[in-house]
């Protein structure tokens, strides 16, 4: 009796081993379920909110201007000095030219011996009214004296003309400062041969500062005169930021080159050479901005993982415009502030719990000029 019994519960044993192992199984899945994907996000930021793109230039003199000969010869003299203060009028250099002061002398001489002619003719001809009166002389001959009187008053303007112009060549040997400033270079030394048009000195003055720097059409179109950029010291990063005004914005350029964006500054602690930095706001203010690495490609476009209560949620996105590390998208699930996973995307689904282990600050999200060049 007892063996029929044993036989009866027997078969339990493997039941229940194969129920504790289903169980035990089940219990090991649970927990791969529930742990947390391990992700770095970053913010969204809005377009208002971009970091400016910074561009390179040097400061400079509002006023300057180089300082050329109008004839050639050998540069005889040369006061000014690198550094120098000058004022208007001051003498800078001096020329020598051969040809010029002769040039000069022979004009005057023309003008002496066309006077003298000029004398004869008019007393000659006056003879001739009297003589023409008394019925002495033709009406052609008083004519022909006329003629010769009117072409010797033309031949004494145009030896006019010649002096005033061998005047002022030889004024031209003469090189004085067009306005009040500073000497910035020397481009040429005594003994030296200048060719005309060729440059001597470099003349600055001290009222006013401007940079010129290079940007892109996309940047260009969103600027006008008048408008404030923030301009930022090279050498000195932890000094207060300058504002500088735009008074100038290229309207052409060839095919492939930048255009030139002149800012005005006043601020009275820079110098003329100086580096700096010009911040030009960027031109989609209405898109969003996120890592590159945050976009992902699926078979129903290109989305982002947003990161809300430690949940990652699949969020579908427009890509615009590429810029460097950043990108910008527009998307009607998303919004500024928002967290966007950038590194752990490969483990995810949409609906996972997630731990953040690290965080991007909006203030990292910096944009460079070598960035948006190399979107174009």
């Amino acid at each position: 009796m007892r063996r029929i019994q044993a036989r009866h519960w027997g078969w339990l044993v493997p039941v229940a081993a194969v129920v504790a192992i289903m169980v035990a199984c089940s219990g090991r899945e649970a927990q791969v379920e529930v742990r947390p994907v391990t992700v770095r996000t970053a913010p969204v930021l809005a377009g208002e909110d971009l970091a400016p793109l910074r561009f390179a230039g040097v400061v400079r003199a509002r006023q300057r201007a180089e300082l050329t000969f109008q004839v050639s010869g050998t540069l005889h003299e040369r006061p000014a000095e690198i550094g120098q203060p000058v004022v208007a009028g001051d003498l800078m250099a001096r020329l020598r030219n051969p040809q010029l002061i002769p040039a000069r002398d022979s004009a005057r001489a023309r003008i002496r011996e066309t006077d003298a002619q000029l004398r004869q003719a008019e007393q000659e001809y006056q003879r001739a009214v009297t003589l023409r009166e008394r019925g002495v002389l033709s009406e052609q001959d008083l004519e022909q004296l006329l003629a010769r009187r009117d072409a010797l008053e033309a031949g004494r303007a145009t030896a006019q003309a010649a002096l005033a112009e061998a005047d002022q060549l030889l004024r031209e040997s003469e090189l004085r400062a067009p306005f009040a400033g500073t000497v910035e270079a020397v481009l040429a030394e005594p003994g030296e041969f200048v060719a005309a048009g060729q440059p001597v000195l470099r003349l600055s003055s001290a009222l006013g500062l401007e940079v010129e720097v290079r940007i892109p059409e996309i940047l260009r179109t969103s600027l006008k005169p008048g408008d404030r950029l923030t301009v930022w010291r090279v050498m000195e990063r932890g000094s207060e930021p300058l504002t500088g005004v735009v008074t100038e914005i290229g309207r052409g350029s060839r095919r492939g080159e930048l255009y030139p964006l002149v800012v005005s500054l006043d601020d009275p602690s820079l110098a003329p050479g100086v580096s700096v930095e010009v911040g030009v706001p960027r031109g989609r203010r209405e898109a969003l901005a996120l890592p590159v690495l945050a976009v992902f490609r699926s078979s129903e476009g290109p989305a982002v993982f947003r990161v809300r209560d430690n949940i990652a949620e699949r969020v579908p996105v427009t890509v615009l415009q590429l810029a460097g590390e950043q990108v910008l998208v527009s998307g009607e699930a998303l919004s500024a502030d928002d967290q966007v996973v950038y590194a752990g995307l490969t483990r995810l689904v949409s609906g996972d719990r997630v731990t953040v282990i690290g965080q991007v600050a909006a203030s990292d999200q910096v944009g460079t000029m070598d960035q948006l060049e190399s979107s174009q």
